[in-house]
């Protein structure tokens, strides 16, 4: 008898290897990547091709055995040789099903890769925007409480609570030592010693203004408050030499010109 598959058989066959195939692919649609995507449709167009070749092999198989059926002519060599080249077909079709497979599994280990490596990088990215916002959050306080600070402090001296918008400033200089306010705290610091007639404070107070900032705009105010502190105690050749200070070192300032009309009306 000449050797057949049974129709269930054939089918189960083709059956088993599409469902493989098929599983494949499967697999692939659940990956976003794009490149991995079309890998996987290529996979699956030739997978899909060899199955057709395989089916047409079998259908010239299943041809020729009819044909042997009717002529019975050299049907033992005919059949060994039929059933060889099955043999040789099925284990190529195991061999293709199993490439397929390696490849669609080596495609999923990459995506989930690359779906780990996103999720690390997103969750970097959302710490670091956590952290800036924080910092953000953070230097806007901070700028409040300086800037509510330092408007406390000068309030005290327009109230004339001299002492208090002393201590007011001095604790706002310990509190904000990077503030660029640090020049206008120690000048009004100097002022307040004025207004209460503690002159030679106003003078050590207005002296650490122009040593410590000589730059800042508030530097020629303090010298011209020191000159006037100097003249209070009777120091007047120490508030002209100050005066002239004020002139040669901030000849463009408002207090320059008050240090000149001074100096012109004591000669």
């Amino acid at each position: 008898m000449p050797l057949r598959f049974a129709p269930a058989t054939r089918a189960a066959i083709l059956a088993a290897a599409w469902a493989v195939l098929w599983t494949s692919t499967a697999h692939a649609a659940l990956f976003d990547d794009d490149e991995a995507r079309k890998q996987i449709n290529q996979l699956k167009s030739q997978s899909e091709a060899r199955q057709k070749s395989i089916e047409e092999r079998l259908s010239a198989i299943d041809a020729k055995l009819g044909q042997l059926d009717s002529s019975g002519q050299n049907r033992g060599v005919d059949l060994s040789q039929m059933i060889d080249s099955l043999r040789q077909d099925l284990a190529k079709l195991r061999g293709q099903i199993e490439v397929l497979s390696n490849q669609t599994e080596t495609l999923e280990r990459r995506q989930k890769d690359l779906y780990v490596d996103l999720d690390t990088r997103l969750r970097r990215i959302e710490q670091t925007q956590t952290q800036l916002q924080d910092k953000m959050s953070q230097g806007e306080r901070s700028a409040a409480a300086e800037k509510q600070a330092y408007e406390t402090a000068l309030n005290q001296f327009k109230l004339g609570n001299y002492q208090l918008s002393i201590t007011s400033f001095q604790n706002f200089m310990t509190n904000f030592s990077n503030s660029d306010l640090l020049p206008s705290a120690q000048y009004w610091i100097g002022n307040a010693y004025y207004a209460m007639r503690d002159y030679k404070s106003a003078i050590a107070a207005q002296q650490k203004v122009v040593r410590l900032w000589p730059e800042n705009s508030k530097a020629p105010d303090a010298l011209l408050n020191i000159a006037s502190s100097q003249a209070e105690i009777g120091q007047s050749s120490a508030a002209r030499e100050t005066l002239r200070t004020l002139v040669k070192k901030y000849p463009s300032s408002s207090a320059s010109e008050q240090a000149k009309q001074r100096l012109a009306q004591k000669k």
